[in-house]
């Protein structure tokens, strides 16, 4: 096996492994709209955050040093403390279709935001791809009851826009050396946390009731949705070029619209079957090099 196509494969079973982030992730909306408490978005975004970060942290027993104290705790912002409660908002105030697709919007965010932040060339291909994918999502999750709830479509675009950034961050920071992943995601999780809580009990309280099911959903999202997850997506990050990457984030709405088939009982019509195939051809083809001038006379 020559080095060349030894890398090929790492790269592809990085690609697959990272991609396994963003399916967790499209469990979200369905996580959200069944078992957690209605009306308690930033308690949920802390209970997602401060206990799994607190949980990295006994793991890893690595806290930041120097710069990485005020950048944890700007990623940690970006990623989760906003992007979180951003996203149970959308969740909640819109169809999961229309949430998802505002969700759809970050990879073409992410392409602009890589040629400001990392000075990379805008990839006329991998735009295109970002575009194509997010018309894919909108052909599975968008019906004719999709209805826009002003403040829920605020949300979701400022949710796509903070994560863009915390991930262009990301790959632009990179990892300390001798920090793992899960330290790194650690990190960002419990600044999360700590911004969230006063916001959390001041503007949403602790829900009345919390049933058996209401623990379930926070236990999940919080250990495999975000401390596991996260800890996956930085190593990823750190592995692979930041704007296919961020293409894999088709793979959560396809998720949602797919449990939704599966436990909510939404039946697919063949034009949402049309648009998972369109997606997911956005999704293989943006993870491949653009063609050279040569190659495609």
């Amino acid at each position: 096996m020559t080095a060349t196509n030894q890398s090929g494969r790492q790269q592809t079973g990085w690609v697959a492994l990272t991609a396994v982030a963003p399916m967790v992730w499209g469990t979200t909306y369905i996580v959200t709209t069944h078992l957690l408490p209605h009306g308690h978005p930033v308690f949920a975004a802390l209970m997602r955050t401060l206990p799994p970060g607190l949980i990295a942290f006994a793991l890893s027993r690595q806290l930041p040093r120097g710069c990485w104290w005020w950048k944890s705790l700007v990623l940690g912002g970006l990623n989760m403390a906003a992007f979180f409660p951003l996203l149970f908002i959308a969740a909640q105030r819109l169809p999961g279709g229309v949430a998802a697709t505002l969700g759809a919007v970050q990879p073409i965010v992410i392409a602009f935001l890589a040629v400001v932040i990392l000075h990379e060339r805008l990839s006329g291909w991998r735009l295109g791809w970002g575009i194509t994918g997010m018309i894919g999502i909108g052909m599975v999750v968008l019906g004719p009851d999709a209805a826009l709830d002003p403040l829920g479509v605020l949300a979701g675009l400022a949710g796509a826009a903070s994560m863009g950034t915390g991930v262009v961050l990301t790959k632009k920071w990179g990892r300390p050396e001798h920090v793992s992943a899960i330290g790194l995601a650690g990190w960002q999780l419990t600044s999360a946390g700590l911004l969230l809580a006063i916001p959390a009990l001041v503007l949403d309280g602790i829900p009345e009731r919390v049933d058996v099911g209401a623990w379930a959903g926070y236990a999940w999202l919080g250990l495999i949705g975000a401390l596991l997850t996260y800890t996956i997506w930085f190593a990823g990050i750190r592995r692979l070029s930041v704007t296919p990457t961020a293409l894999l984030g088709l793979l959560s709405p396809l998720m949602a619209a797919l449990l939704g088939a599966l436990i909510a009982g939404e039946s697919l019509t063949l034009l949402q079957l049309g648009g998972f195939a369109v997606a997911l051809t956005a999704l293989v083809a943006g993870q491949l090099p653009a063609p050279s001038r040569r190659e495609a006379a």
